[in-house]
């Protein structure tokens, strides 16, 4: 047989095994419902259903975020599938398995050891979960298949030197940046790989790479415009210091990589650190990072390379999502697992690397070893992945789940308690609004929700005092102002007005 015949064909099983495998671990996500956010941000938005959505998602500032092309994936499904949530499932499954092979073949042009295994990890990675699974994050999916095929053009380019390659993968960048600007640091990522090849950056690579920058330059600052102006005009995300942002990042970091490697105990919302800017202690995380890449740097002609070109990604990918910009999850959570989608790849590949790397020099018995690890940790992730799907099915099961895993989540407290009411369930939607509003006594919802699930008690006095503690909190807050008006007129009291209570 032909060697060119026969890596086809590998090529081909590995496509197919990648394909095969993943799809079967994420049969619990394409059953699955819609969750939180896929309201406003799909079956909810009136952008999505309107016959001029498409116009406006690309020349307005309606939408609360600058993504056009995914919105414009998502209009045009909604004429698909409507309210059912399995074509929405199943498209984020199949762009997660592509960049899942384009992947392997950038870390197979790169001549990462263990291309192929790293990707099928990547596939099927616990971590990656609440990208693939959650129809939101078709915002992540997506601009990650774009982010991998502009990378590997861009690498074909080099290698083959056919300029039509490196406009195709400018052209590519720039769907990606308008599908969400998460993959706005592949500049970086460019040179590094650069760097890769070659043990520097010449001035020719910075050249090549500078309308990479000016584009995300550009639909960087249109982003930071959207969440500043827009996504935050009626919520404070963040008060604390540059200081207390700076010691976080490096939390944020380790939090992450251990998360990459020990996939357990993964949750839709983990508990908000407190962070002290004052202590030292809480800048050791940083500061162990700067030692490491410092370390690395000094050695990066030898053992180091690989470990420096790994975490180096690994840290420039994650700047965004870090603590230096507000982003409006962080009201509830500094770390998410699908802000590091783009990111594990890099301690993936280093891991994987590593191992087969050291598997090339194993006795051949060793290697049977080796190999059945190798088996049996795909096993693992497989199972935890399919496990870990299943939480997505509705918002019932994600809220049970986040509550039994960080119990003081007052979001997921309201959530639950507000679907609980929904069921008729009185007394334990009542208890998780209650713990709603003592984890977090300034949220005026809660207050409300609180409100409205005392009242259909019939629990009038208390649920007036929630009301009128949330028009405190919000004195436009219209929902409550209603609801009270309601209640006393039905108590044949004044109104919230006539009683001088805040507007």
């Amino acid at each position: 047989m032909r060697p060119a015949v026969s890596s086809k064909r590998r090529v081909v099983l590995g496509i197919t095994l990648i394909i095969i495998l993943t799809g079967i671990i994420y049969i619990p996500a394409m059953r699955a419902g819609f969750i939180w956010d896929d309201d406003t941000f799909l079956t909810k938005n009136e952008l999505i259903s309107a016959d001029n959505g498409l116009y406006r998602f690309w020349f307005t500032t309606e939408a609360p975020d600058y993504f056009p092309l995914t919105s414009t994936t998502l209009w045009f499904e909604w004429r698909l599938w409507g309210m059912n949530a399995t074509g929405y499932h199943v498209v984020n499954v199949l762009l997660h398995i592509l960049s899942s092979i384009l992947l392997w073949r950038v870390l197979k042009r790169l001549k990462v050891p263990g291309a192929w295994l790293a990707g099928l990890i990547f596939a099927i990675h616990p971590v990656n979960v609440e990208s693939v699974a959650w129809i939101t994050e078709r915002k992540n999916v997506l601009p990650m298949v774009f982010y991998a095929l502009s990378i590997l053009l861009y690498l074909k380019f080099e290698s083959d030197g056919h300029r039509w390659l490196y406009g195709f993968s400018l052209i590519v960048f720039l769907l990606g940046l308008l599908s969400k600007t998460s993959v706005v640091m592949l500049p970086f990522v460019i040179l590094g790989c650069a760097w890769w090849q070659r043990g520097r950056i010449i001035g020719r690579d910075i050249v090549r790479t500078i309308p990479f920058f000016v584009m995300s330059i550009v639909l960087g600052l249109v982003t930071v415009w959207f969440q500043y102006n827009l996504a935050e005009t009626e919520y404070i995300v963040r008060t604390d210091s540059f200081f207390s942002r700076l010691s976080g990042a490096g939390w944020c970091i380790w939090f992450y990589l251990y998360k990459a490697i020990i996939p357990i105990r993964l949750t839709f919302v983990y508990p908000r650190w407190e962070i002290d800017a004052f202590s030292i202690i809480s800048y050791m995380p940083g500061l162990l990072l700067v030692g490491l890449l410092v370390l690395f740097w000094w050695f990066r002609r030898s053992w180091a390379r690989p470990l420096l070109f790994a975490l180096g990604y690994y840290i420039v990918t994650l700047l965004p999502v870090i603590g230096f910009l507000n982003i409006y999850f962080m009201k509830y959570s500094l770390v998410a697992d699908h802000w590091q989608y783009t990111s594990i790849i890099g301690p993936i590949a280093l891991l994987v690397g590593i191992g087969s790397k050291a598997y090339e020099h194993w006795h051949r018995r060793i290697k049977l070893l080796g190999i059945s690890a190798a088996v049996v940790l795909v096993g693992l992730l497989s199972w935890q992945t399919w496990t870990q799907a299943h939480i997505y099915q509705d918002l019932h099961t994600l809220w049970k789940d986040t509550l039994a895993k960080n119990p003081d989540c007052w979001m997921a407290h309201d959530n639950l308690g507000v679907i609980l009411g929904q069921q008729g369930n009185l007394e334990k939607a009542v208890y998780h609004l209650s713990e709603a509003v003592r984890l977090n006594p300034n949220n005026e919802k809660a207050h409300n929700n609180l409100g409205i699930a005392l009242a259909m008690q019939g629990r009038y006095s208390e649920a007036i005092h929630h009301y009128r503690e949330a028009l405190r909190i919000k004195p436009r807050y219209r929902i409550a102002r209603r609801n009270l008006d309601l209640l006393l007129h039905k108590m044949g009291m004044p109104s919230g007005f006539q009683t001088g209570q805040h507007q």
